[in-house]
Formats: C-alpha cells, structure tokens, sequence
C-alpha cells in the first residue's frame, strides 16, 4: 500500500516539479516526511532517485523536442552541481552523526527550506533587480550553492533554483527552468555517487525503488510535454502556486516535531 501511495505521489510531484523547474523533490521530501512510513535518511534517497530519474527524462525529451541548451554554460553549473551535491550529501550525513533524534535534522532540513522558499517566492512577485552576470565562474558558483542546497534538502532543486538563475542571468523563466532541471539532475547524480562509496545501499530498502523509479519517469514525461505546452506567464504560476503549498506542508511538518 505505501508503494503505491508513494507512485502517486511521486508522479504528481515529478510532474509539477518538471514544469515548475524545482524538481519534484520540493514535494516528495515533506510528502513523505509527512506519511512518516521511512526515515529520514531513506527519504532523502527515495526523493534523490525519484528526481535523478525524472531529471534526466525531462532534459532529454526537451531537448529532443527543440529546446535549446548553451552546453558550454550547462557545463560550468553542472561542474559546479556535482561538487556541491558531494558536500551537501557529506554535510547531510554529518548532521545525522551530530544529532541523536532524527526529528532535529528534518526540523533543520524544514527550516532552510522555508527560507528558500519565501525568498522564491518574492522574487516571484515583486520587480527586483536582475543581473547579467556572464564569466564561467559565476555559473560554477552558483551550480555549487544550488547543488549544496539541494543535496541536504533531499528536495532535489528546489524554488531556489529558479529565482537564482533569473537574478544573476537575467534567465527568462522558462529557460532557467530547463537550466534548473540539468543542474539537478548532475547533483543528484553526485549524491548518488557518493552514498555509493560512503555507505552503500544496503540501508535502504531497495523494493521501493520498483515503485520509485517508473513513476519518476512518467512524472518526467508529463512535466516535459507541459512545459511545452505552457506559456511564461502560466509557469510562473505553476512555480508560485507550489512554493505556497510547499510552504504551508513544511510548516506543518515542523509544527508537528515541535509540539511532540
């Protein structure tokens, strides 16, 4: 039963997430947190393989169907992803070892991810400067600060995502959602790797991934056609309509630890 309760999940989540640019691990990590059937740790691995599946999909049918990518600067943010996907995956790991109760980790988790969220949500809504900021570095930079975050989240991209490439590139939306999703994808290909050397798999139960894997992909598949589909002006609305629901999940989610 709570495989198929996470399929559904992870199909509507993979889905709005495509679209949005933030991945559907914004969703799928306080979702299942709140189901509360695994742990912390086995979440965050449900929703990295989750997303990982589903961005590599959604690139590449994009891709297939027009979409243009600047390789030369994917390259740069994706460098900068991976590194930042090993250090937030170690930064992860490191909190589990500080804290006894698993609680203190997600409350911090929740905490962060509230922070990101309010601040994607005023970019959203309100005029505020843009930057065109064009040298390698700066791709590298924020490929590593996107791929950190996303990496101890468990949310995979995230709201932040988005509103970062738009200020410091001055990235149309729906560009900077396409560019969102490929750093994704190199960040939780890096997280993937490196719990595969640190700790293994043995962990984690692997059954779920029957239900986790062919949903991500099908999530992946509906979220590319309708980012195609789509205007600006409605993705934008996809993207601030999930920040308030993801809001509203997180700080009940956190509201639940805190009064335990």
């Amino acid at each position: 039963m709570i495989g198929i309760i996470y399929f559904v999940v992870i199909v509507l989540a993979n889905t709005i997430g495509a679209v949005s640019g933030m991945g559907g691990g914004v969703l799928i990590k306080p979702i299942l947190d709140l189901i509360g059937a695994h742990s912390v740790a086995t979440i965050s691995f449900y929703a990295t393989v989750a997303i990982f599946v589903m961005s590599f999909v959604s690139t590449w049918r994009q891709v297939k169907k027009g979409s243009e990518i600047n390789f030369h600067l994917a390259g740069y943010v994706a460098a900068g992803s991976i590194v930042g996907g090993i250090l937030g995956n170690l930064a992860f790991e490191l909190l589990l070892a500080l804290f006894a109760e698993e609680s203190s980790v997600k409350l911090i988790q929740i905490a962060l991810t509230l922070v990101t969220l309010i601040f994607a949500l005023l970019y959203s809504c309100f005029d505020w400067k843009h930057y065109r900021l064009k040298e390698g570095k700066w791709y590298v930079i924020a490929g590593l600060v996107l791929g950190f975050l996303a990496s101890l989240l468990g949310i995979g991209g995230g709201p932040i995502n988005v509103s970062l490439l738009m200020l410091l590139f001055s990235m149309p939306i729906k560009q900077a959602t396409l560019y969102s999703i490929t750093t994704i994808f190199f960040s939780q290909l890096a997280k993937l790797v490196t719990i595969a050397f640190a700790t293994g798999f043995g962990r984690f139960d692997l059954s779920m991934l029957f239900y986790v894997i062919p949903a991500a992909i099908l999530g992946g598949v509906l979220g590319s056609q309708l980012s195609n589909i789509l205007s600006a002006k409605k993705v934008t609305l996809v993207f601030q309509s999930l920040i308030v629901v993801v809001l509203l999940i997180n700080l009940y989610n956190g509201w639940q630890i805190v009064v335990e």
